[in-house]
């Protein structure tokens, strides 16, 4: 058997490349482009668009192959609400869809699918489950919510597919929306922060996101949902706070009303000068701890980096590529994403 990773130079997907070729698999990566990773000598590489359904189709799927869909549209960079469908969804779902019909064709049923925490929507009870009730607030949610539908349809006939739903997954070489946090903290700015600051915020490490990936392989592919987070997220002001000390700034938080901020934030997505996205600020108060001891009941995953060490890393890694523009994320030493 081989294991096919669509999406596999994106962010999560070249970890779980990396990890399973070191350990002797071997691996196939589909991807719309080639990079420079070191592993590639070991890994085999096919030019894939995922929305294509011809060229997924060609890929040399076996029926004992493991298949692993990273293949993703995220919410960086920024898109004003009229690009919104248009941009999250071919990728995110009809990618999806011609992956999984391309394996039912070859006979493969074994899948690993990356959606979201963006589907739960607003906390409705916290920490949340998999159970949690389902209302996205975007289109970015929304994309990924309908394909996990497709997958419980597939599921019907005769898949199995683990569905991860990790939190902000942080790690070297993807800042997205930190860089405008890490800026204010370089230019010794205020740091407002949408509500008092009180509520918790959870990231899960990109190496975290593929070790479950990996696990959900050596599970033989549960047909479940599993939320990927850290363990005991801290409160934004606890994180923040930390990352000033870190960065020896002298940077101010400064707590806001959540409630005139979200307004404002809706206005300037309303005239298409979005700040943050719908599905970033509506929530950015809330209490939105994803609960992971299914993952660890099921599967054996535990998150092996915290929310400090992880926003640390990344911020070092700013620093460091603004030191040397030239210098790859690959190349960056991060001790802990």
């Amino acid at each position: 058997m081989k294991h096919i990773i669509f999406g596999g130079n994106g962010f999560v997907g070249h970890h779980l490349a990396s990890e399973l070729s070191a350990q002797g698999e071997e691996v196939l990566v589909a991807d719309i482009e080639h990079t420079d990773y070191p592993h590639y000598c070991n890994v085999g590489f096919m030019k894939v668009d995922v929305t294509d359904a011809t060229q997924v189709a060609g890929v040399p799927i076996g029926a004992d192959d493991a298949v692993y869909n990273m293949a993703a549209k995220m919410l960086a960079p920024l898109q004003v609400r009229a690009k919104r469908h248009d941009f999250f969804w071919p990728v995110n779902y009809h990618g999806a869809g011609n992956i999984m019909t391309a394996m039912d064709k070859a006979g493969a049923s074994r899948l690993v699918q990356f959606t979201t925490d963006m589907i739960y929507g607003h906390t409705v009870v916290s920490p949340q489950t998999e159970d949690h009730p389902q209302a996205p607030l975007g289109e970015y949610g929304k994309s990924k919510l309908a394909t996990e539908k497709l997958c419980e349809e597939w599921r019907t006939r005769g898949m199995n597919i683990s569905i991860f739903r990790p939190r902000l997954i942080i790690g070297p070489g993807r800042l997205g929306i930190l860089e405008k946090l890490f800026k204010l903290v370089d230019l010794n700015l205020p740091v407002p922060m949408i509500g008092s600051g009180k509520a918790p915020y959870q990231f899960i490490s990109v190496y975290d996101c593929a070790e479950a990936a990996r696990l959900a392989w050596v599970k033989d592919f549960p047909n479940s949902e599993y939320n990927l987070g850290s363990n005991s997220p801290p409160s934004v002001r606890e994180l923040l706070g930390s990352l000033i000390r870190h960065a020896g700034s002298k940077s101010i938080l400064i707590p806001t009303p959540g409630f005139a901020v979200k307004k404002t934030l809706a206005f300037l997505d309303l005239i298409n000068k979005p700040l943050m996205d719908p599905e970033q600020y509506l929530i950015a108060d809330e209490m939105c701890v994803r609960e992971t001891g299914r993952a660890f009941d099921e599967l054996g995953f535990k998150p092996q980096y915290n929310d400090i060490d992880m926003l640390m890393a990344a911020y070092d890694e700013y620093r460091a590529k603004k030191a040397d523009p030239g210098k790859s994320a690959a190349t960056v030493a991060v001790p802990a994403e």
